[in-house]
Order: C-alpha cells, then sequence, then structure tokens
C-alpha cells in the first residue's frame, strides 16, 4: 500500500504502465519493473498472475511469472488524474465483475428461500401473523396515528372573526403556555383539557388551530374515528403514543376532532350497542388525562357538536376542565367574517358592496356558512366574466343558499331553492297557479306586518324554477336586529303567513289546490307542534313538554330517557295541533278574500314578468289590508304572550 501522493508523482513523472481503477482504490503497475525484483518495496504487492481476474487488465501473457502490484486509495475530494494517463498513454480500466458474480448471487439467493420456506413450513400461524401484525402496527402508527399540522400558513386569532368570547376565554390557555411561570407561581394549574361544544361550521377547528399559533407550540391533531379500529387494543395504543408525543414536545396542544365519536356515554341511553374496543379507547383517554402532571405543558382541545352525548367521566373537572361554547356570530360577527374571507382572499369587491348589508342578510349564518357565500358570490362574478364582485352577486349568493340555512324566512312553492335554471320554464296553468301561491303568500305576509310591528315586508317574488325542486319562492328579509326570541303573537303571524299561498288557490281556483304547498304545511305542522307540545304555549295541554313527561323526567345530563309514551296525552297534542293549523288556514283565507285586487292583479304582474321586487312590489303592496279576524289570531286574546326561542 502505497500513498496517493506517490501515485501522482510516478503519473507526472511518467512511470506508470498500466492502471485499475476501482472506486476510490487504484491499483498500477511501473515500466520497467524487474520481473525478478521480487522483494523490492515501497509498498508493492507480489501477485501471481495465474490467480489474477482473468477479465483483469493487469492479466500477463507469461505463465508463472511474478510482477509487482501497487496500491493506493484516492481521497474522496480528488479527481483521477486520467487526462494525465491518456497523455502518457498509460493503459487502464476498471475490473470485470461480472465473472462469477451471478452464479454467486443466485447461490445465495437459493440459499435464503429456502431458509425461509423451512421458516413458514415450521411456523405457518405464528410466523404470519406476528409479520402481518408488525406490518399493520406500523402502518396505523405511522400513517393513521396523531398527526402534527403540516407546515404552512400560521393561523392566528386574527384569522378567527365573530367568536369574540370564545377567544377570550382561550387567551388564558395561550397565555399560560407562552408564560408558564406567571400561574405557577401562584398555585394555579393550568386546565388539563377545553372542549369546544357548537354547531357544524361555527370554527372550532379553525379556533384550535389559533390557539397553537398563538401560543407557538406544535399543534398535534387527529380525528376521534381514527382510534377505533376492529382489531381490539389498536385504538388504546394509539391513545398512548399521541399522548406520548405530546409530552415529549411540550409545550404543545393536542386537538381531537369530533370527539363524540369515541367518547359516548356508557349509560347506554345514548348508546344502543355495545362496543368493547370503543370502551377501551375512551378508558385509555381517560387514564392519560388523569396522568398528566399538575405543571405538564400539554393541554388537549376537543370538539363536538354533540356535548349530550359525552361520557360525564370526561367532562368533569381535572380532564376536560373548561367547556367553550363556539355559537354563530351575531350581525358584527358576521359582519367582522365577511371581512376577513374577502381580504384574505384578495377578492375585489366592487364599490356598491356594503358588507354591513350582507351580514344583515344572513342572519343565523355560521362561519362556515359565510366562507361559502363569498365563494359562491366570486363564481357567480367570474360566470358572468365580471372583474369585480358586484352587490348582486352577493343577493344572488344569499338567495342561493338562505333556504338551506334560513328556512324560516323563505316561503317556497316546492322542496329546496337552489339556482335559477335557464331554460325550465313554467308554462300555461301551472303557470298561474304558483304566481297566485306566491301573491298569496305576499298579501298575507304584508298584513301580519302591517298588524305586528317591527316584522319585516317582502322585498321579492319569484316564479322562475330552481335546482333545488322550487317552483317559485317568496322573500322576506330578516330585521336588521338579531334575535333570541320569538313570542306567540309572531309565531301565529307566521303560520297564517305559511298558510297563505294554500289560501290563495283556494280562493282564485274555487277550493281546487295544488300540492305546491307541501314544504309550507310540513314547516307549518313542525312549527306548531312545537309551540303546543315543546314550548308550552296552549292553554289546554299547558306549560308541559311532551317528550319529558312520557319519558319520565331528564337525567342528569339534560336529556329525556327513553320511556313509554302517553297515548291520551300524545291524542290531544295532536287535536291541539290541527285545531291551529286549521285556525291559521281560516284566518288566511280571510286575508285573501279581503284582497281580490291585489292578489289577481299582483298574480298576473307576476305570471307575465316572473319576478317582481322593489318599488314594482311595494307598489301592489300598499293597497293590502289586515281584517279584524287576523288581528283576534294574532293577538291570541285566549292566550298569555309567552316568549320562544326563535332559533328553534
Amino acid at each position: 500500500m502505497c500513498p496517493y501522493s506517490e501515485f501522482l508523482s510516478k503519473i507526472s513523472s511518467n512511470q506508470l504502465q498500466k492502471v485499475e481503477v476501482d472506486g476510490v482504490h487504484i491499483r498500477f503497475k511501473l515500466k520497467n519493473e524487474g520481473i525478478s525484483n521480487q522483494n523490492s518495496g515501497g509498498g508493492g504487492e507480489v501477485v501471481n498472475s495465474k490467480f489474477q481476474n482473468s477479465g483483469s487488465l493487469l492479466r500477463s501473457v507469461t505463465p508463472m511469472t511474478k510482477r509487482i502490484v501497487y496500491t493506493t486509495t484516492r481521497p474522496t475530494d480528488i479527481k483521477t488524474p486520467y487526462e494525465k494517463m491518456l497523455e502518457n498513454q498509460v493503459e487502464f480500466g476498471s475490473p470485470d465483475k461480472r465473472s462469477g458474480g451471478f452464479l454467486n448471487s443466485a447461490l445465495l439467493a437459493l440459499f435464503y428461500a429456502a431458509v425461509l420456506a423451512g421458516l413458514l413450513h415450521r411456523f405457518p400461524v405464528t410466523f404470519s401473523q406476528r409479520t402481518a401484525g408488525q406490518i399493520r402496527n406500523r402502518k396505523s402508527r405511522g400513517s393513521r396515528g396523531s398527526k402534527a399540522s403540516e407546515q404552512g400558513e400560521t393561523i392566528t386569532f386574527a384569522d378567527v372573526a365573530g367568536i369574540d368570547e370564545a377567544k377570550e376565554e382561550l387567551e388564558e390557555i395561550v397565555e399560560f403556555l407562552r408564560n408558564p411561570d406567571k400561574y405557577v407561581i401562584l398555585g394555579a394549574r393550568p386546565p388539563r383539557g377545553v372542549l369546544l361544544v357548537g354547531l357544524p361550521g361555527t370554527g372550532k377547528t379553525l379556533l384550535a388551530k389559533a390557539v397553537a399559533g398563538e401560543a407557538e407550540v406544535p399543534f398535534i391533531s387527529c380525528s376521534a374515528s381514527e382510534f377505533v379500529e376492529l382489531y381490539v387494543g389498536m385504538g388504546a395504543s394509539r391513545v398512548r403514543d399521541l399522548f406520548t408525543r405530546a409530552k415529549k414536545e411540550a409545550p404543545s396542544i393536542i386537538f381531537i376532532d369530533e370527539i363524540d365519536a369515541v367518547a359516548k356515554s356508557r349509560d347506554g341511553k345514548s348508546r344502543i350497542v355495545s362496543n368493547d374496543e370503543r370502551e377501551q379507547t375512551l378508558n385509555q383517554l381517560l387514564t392519560e388525562m388523569d396522568g398528566f402532571d399538575s405543571n405538564s405543558a400539554v393541554i388537549v382541545l376537543g370538539a363536538t357538536n354533540r356535548s349530550d352525548v359525552l361520557d360525564p367521566a370526561l367532562c368533569r373537572p381535572g380532564r376536560f376542565d373548561r367547556v367553550v361554547m363556539v355559537e354563530t356570530p351575531d350581525r358584527n360577527g358576521r359582519e367582522a367574517i365577511l371581512k376577513v374571507h374577502v381580504s384574505k382572499k384578495e377578492i375585489p369587491i366592487g364599490e356598491d358592496v356594503d358588507l354591513h348589508d350582507i351580514a344583515s342578510m344572513t342572519t343565523g349564518f355560521t362561519g362556515a356558512d359565510l366562507a361559502n357565500l363569498v365563494n359562491e358570490a366570486a363564481l357567480l362574478a367570474g360566470r358572468k366574466n365580471k372583474v369585480v364582485v358586484e352587490k348582486f352577486d352577493f343577493i344572488q349568493a344569499v338567495e342561493r343558499s338562505i333556504a338551506w340555512s334560513l328556512r324560516l324566512y323563505v316561503f317556497t312553492l316546492g322542496v329546496h331553492e337552489g339556482i335559477e335554471k335557464k331554460t325550465a320554464k313554467l308554462q300555461g296553468s301551472e303557470k298561474a297557479v304558483v304566481a297566485r301561491h306566491e301573491a298569496g303568500h305576499a298579501v298575507v305576509g304584508t298584513a301580519v306586518a302591517n298588524i305586528l310591528t317591527g316584522q319585516a315586508r317582502v322585498e321579492k317574488l319569484s316564479i322562475l324554477p330552481r335546482s333545488g325542486g322550487a317552483l317559485g319562492f317568496t322573500y322576506i328579509p330578516p330585521t336588521n336586529e338579531d334575535r333570541y326570541l320569538l313570542f306567540i303573537d309572531e309565531l301565529r303571524g307566521r303560520l297564517v303567513t305559511l298558510l297563505g299561498g294554500r289560501a290563495a288557490e283556494e280562493v282564485v281556483y274555487s277550493g281546487r289546490v295544488s300540492t305546491g304547498a307541501l314544504d309550507d304545511i310540513r314547516r307549518a305542522t313542525d312549527m306548531a307542534y312545537k309551540a303546543v307540545a315543546e314550548y308550552g304555549l296552549n292553554q289546554t295541554i299547558g306549560p308541559v313538554t311532551l317528550a319529558t313527561l312520557s319519558g319520565g323526567g331528564m337525567d342528569d345530563s339534560g336529556a329525556a330517557p327513553w320511556g313509554r309514551d302517553q297515548g291520551h296525552l300524545v291524542d290531544l297534542v295532536q287535536r291541539e295541533v290541527r285545531a291551529l293549523l286549521l285556525s291559521a288556514l281560516e284566518v288566511a283565507l280571510s286575508v285573501v278574500r279581503a284582497n281580490p285586487t291585489v292578489l289577481e292583479g299582483l298574480g298576473a304582474h307576476l305570471e307575465e314578468k316572473e319576478k317582481v321586487e322593489g318599488e314594482e312590489l311595494q307598489e301592489w303592496l300598499k293597497l293590502v289590508v289586515a281584517p279584524k279576524e287576523l288581528a283576534l289570531f294574532v293577538e291570541g286574546k285566549q292566550e298569555s304572550l309567552l316568549p320562544l326561542q326563535a332559533g328553534s
């Protein structure tokens, strides 16, 4: 073995005859080297050419002669001087490893195959199950276990709007993760778990990500459904892995979405079929949350929209210490959410767009609904090749989705409202019937608004068929203020308005009615049933909730347990609901009969134009009069004006 510097020196002095390069290893032979010099030094290696590789460039042509072959190792950061060797006419190359290599590899592969076949034959069940279990375990832990949030845009509280109260409650969590000593010296411990409860789309997941972004800590998220497996013990194992990882990366946040999938009550009332794997997973989750150190900087955030079915052991203090309600935003909150989506997506809006007005039109919308609304408006503008999103596009988007989010203010003839159809048009008698139906809603709704102060008025009528199945609709926008209570006189007014379309058909066509009032009747029946059987607004039934009475009271969670129905009470409720609906229909008929000119004139105008709104519509509705029967029914002198929850 000689140094590489000596190899370079001999190349420069043109002393090399043959060179063999094998990666960083080099073997070379000198010119005029004495064949009989068998004991020369300098790192030489005596090689018998008879035993050399037959494919080597150093193969000797003289049998049984001995030559001196030198070896050296090239540093990895220095190139082999091929140019100098070409200049000096040195014969060089690399060894041919194919000779004998294939045979050796084949024999080795056969040997391993024979060994493996013997093991499988000897232990067929144990080996296969163990291997499959290990592979399944590695896959489940690697791909379906806890996953950290991907590196991307960091979400902070600035990206969350409309739920200021929920953000305020979570700011304490952020402050603890940033500065835990501030609380430790006072003897306080952080909440081990925070449960986010709210309707779908209110922003629970976004709020959890914002907490992690504000605190600048690892955000480990998963869905509770990932813990549930067919194989017993897999869910509990994943829970252990999740908490072990979070403790290693502390301070950190664990976010479990849809936690009710694994944490349902074990008392049998909320879950009919028992599942051992699900219960083991829940028990492991309870154990892990109990096993936290009092000063551990790991906080568990859980999200659910069904807090009533959660196991009481999970919701007790010491596990989920705090429950944060994430509610639907009010008008100011909706405006803030719209501003966030418009600015974040850099949507160019027209000068006529006032987000405050759009927020007033979207009562009851969640954050997800508003995000979809902004996207729908942009899509509608792009479909018409506009460069900005105008107010008309936002109004069209509201009308397209409001029937799904706020059916309380839209009266449709059909099933669901959707986008207007371009080719399908009503013809002949059907067009006339739908026009009078919608005119009936408008007339009765206006008469009710004339009696009740502060009520919103009809703003738009349409008989253009829509993709959701609606043949026409009457749009009454919500009031400018957010409502939390609905009084019984307002409820009676809505019942009459819902049945105004059916009443108009009976009057105009002399009792020959159509099936178009299906949705109106269904919604009116639901509203009347809740007033009688749930809200206690009927004098005959009294202040009684039928479900609780039939079930024998409520359990600790506030839900009525399963029980035996009271047959006679159910019959009484059904009679009262039917009587209320028949009375509302009779009042609607009296309103329609008191306004024949408006009904026929507006109906004919709508039949011709297919869409009436604005001042053109208000000119007709100014002529509507409210009969005495409507005032008596709406005031409900036989019942007290008890408040009713408007969100029901």
